[in-house]
């Protein structure tokens, strides 16, 4: 059985993990201590992300609208999640990292004319 490593649960959502080949469905926890997720179907296939591990966690922002995915980068690894109340477990997550940790994500424009200006 997994031991969580928070000792409160802060939020509690149905998500999607993309780590590897396919997405795994589970239920996402975000508490005191870590990030967490919990794949449905086999207990033993969880994701446990301590608070001073993450670096950035990055989001698809357009006009207004906050994606449902977002991505967690770690000292180690990158991590893809999804979830309905992406902005709800967003501003859990900038209670324990902060403002400067939760970052947009670059579009497409911003990509290309960070190109041209290194040139």
């Amino acid at each position: 059985m997994v031991q969580s490593l928070n000792t409160t649960a802060e939020l509690t959502t149905p998500g999607i993990s993309y780590l590897g080949i396919g997405a795994k469905y589970g239920k996402i926890l975000v508490g005191d201590r870590a990030f967490e997720f919990f794949n449905d179907n086999n207990v033993e296939d969880y994701i446990q992300i301590p608070w001073q591990n993450v670096t950035a966690v990055y989001v698809h922002v357009s006009g207004e609208r906050v994606s449902r995915r977002f991505k967690i980068k770690t000292d180690k690894v990158d991590l893809d999640f999804s979830a309905k109340e992406s902005g709800s477990v967003l501003k859990v997550m900038r209670e324990h990292l902060g403002n400067e940790k939760i970052l947009r994500m670059p579009t497409l424009w911003d990509t290309i004319r960070s190109h041209f200006k290194h040139k």
